[in-house]
């Protein structure tokens, strides 16, 4: 049995195969609309969620699945006191796969020690988003063709963003990536991040506070939103929320050919005038979500289409 709790939970040809049999799904879902008839998706989610816990509903719903779960810990017996072992083996009773999302770090990897299905770590805290990594990556695979001599920024919120940590984890086993590493002082890339992922594998990359500063060099930009939700007070937050807004005159300092990824959601980080601009892919990277989401549940149930 296999479990997905971060993105290098899968070799490179595996990832490979994932993202293969995701653009399967996208030019004939039909093929594949009765593919988990009798499976159960339960989806355990702890803190809110609105396009990762939809979008895993969607894909088991396209495969011709069914889902259980719950939206909120308010709503589970976790208000009760219930530790994530005890409803992890509960929930194994009632499902054949599980997709978990949690506050604290390290919660996927304790449910999956104890579940008896395969685990899908949804997000945990602000440590690992995996799935929205291979959302990504499938986005990026499709778009560009390739993985390999990309210049890649990421913009804003880098200490607490798991999106971009699990990204940065992926893309450094690829040939020829680069990093410029955009956000104010206080919210830069972890230590660990630079010391054990960037520099012990001789990944090149570069630190700057301005977006202005990178933008011609980029072949892919990610933008995210400073999270409220990681901070400790007020005043910290409403201080860094507007650092970074890519608006249409700041596109226009970048290449032709970049694409504009977001995990979502956006909040003021990204003009609503920038939508239209070709470039901006965001929209169809969560239409991306599905697809992956979809191989990834018939690839933890070994379940194959001839």
């Amino acid at each position: 049995m296999k479990h997905l709790l971060n993105p290098l939970d899968f070799t490179v040809t595996e990832l490979e195969s994932l993202l293969k049999l995701a653009n399967a799904i996208e030019a004939d879902p039909s093929r594949y609309a009765h593919a988990c008839e009798g499976k159960k998706l339960a989806t355990c989610f702890y803190e809110p969620s609105t396009r990762t816990r939809l979008s895993f509903e969607a894909a088991m719903i396209n495969l011709g699945g069914s889902v259980i779960g719950f939206a909120s810990g308010d709503n589970s017996s976790a208000a009760k006191g219930e530790s994530v072992s005890d409803t992890i083996r509960v929930i194994s009773c009632y499902a054949d796969i599980c997709a978990i999302r949690h506050p604290k770090e390290g919660a996927a990897l304790v449910a999956s020690s104890r579940s008896s299905i395969p685990v899908i770590n949804a997000g945990d805290g602000g440590h690992q988003h995996p799935t929205q990594t291979l959302t990504d990556l499938l986005t990026i695979y499709s778009l560009k063709g390739h993985f390999d001599h990309l210049k890649v920024g990421l913009c804003g919120d880098l200490k607490f963003g798991r999106t971009v940590h699990s990204l940065i984890d992926a893309l450094i086993r690829y040939d020829g990536v680069e990093f410029i590493l955009i956000s104010p002082e206080e919210l830069r890339v972890p230590g660990y991040i630079r010391e054990d992922l960037l520099d012990a594998n001789q990944i090149p990359y570069k630190e700057v506070e301005r977006l202005e500063d990178a933008l011609s060099e980029l072949d892919l930009l990610y933008m995210t939103r400073v999270q409220k939700e990681r901070f400790f007070n007020e005043e910290d937050y409403i201080r860094m929320k507007d650092f970074y807004i890519l608006d249409k005159a700041k596109m226009e300092l970048a290449p032709k050919d970049m694409l504009v990824l977001h995990p979502l959601p956006r909040v003021n980080e990204i003009a609503v005038e920038v939508d239209d601009d070709p470039r901006a892919v965001y929209f169809k990277q969560a239409q991306y979500g599905v697809y992956v989401r979809m191989a990834l549940i018939l690839t933890l149930l070994d379940i194959h289409i001839d």
